[in-house]
């Protein structure tokens, strides 16, 4: 199960021919990513586990969920608002659901990252889905 957003993200790494051209894509994505306000960079939103600066903002209205993200790296936060698209707009029932290790593998992702950045992003999904569970 995946997003509008996500699944536009796929079809345009889908389109896209190379990981030159996907990576300047993730990091166009970060670029286009609202940085999350200084305020909340705080240690309860701070993401561990991550090789960079990582921090989630969750908010949950009306039986969903949306967060906002930031991060000191420019490519990791490309990799949030990938997740971000994968998430944003989901129950927590929906969030847990989600093969989030799958529907990234669809964009490649799983083949071309760096072991540390794995390891992040796995820490990020484990966030989100931890956030979804405490609802």
């Amino acid at each position: 199960m995946a997003t509008a957003a996500f699944e536009d993200i796929a079809d345009t790494f889908d389109f896209l021919d190379d990981w030159e051209d996907r990576y300047r894509h993730v990091i166009e994505l970060g670029k286009e990513m609202p940085p999350l306000e200084d305020a909340l960079k705080v240690p309860a939103t701070k993401v561990d586990g991550c090789a960079s600066q990582v921090w989630l903002m969750p908010h949950e209205e009306g039986g969903t969920f949306t967060f906002r993200g930031d991060s000191d790296a420019i490519i990791v936060r490309g990799l949030i608002a990938i997740l971000l698209a994968l998430y944003n707009g989901l129950s927590a029932k929906e969030i847990l659901a989600v093969d989030a290790q799958a529907e990234l593998g669809r964009l490649g992702l799983n083949e071309h990252l760096s072991s540390q950045r794995s390891n992040g992003v796995r820490a990020m999904i484990e966030r989100i889905r931890q956030t979804a569970a405490a609802a």
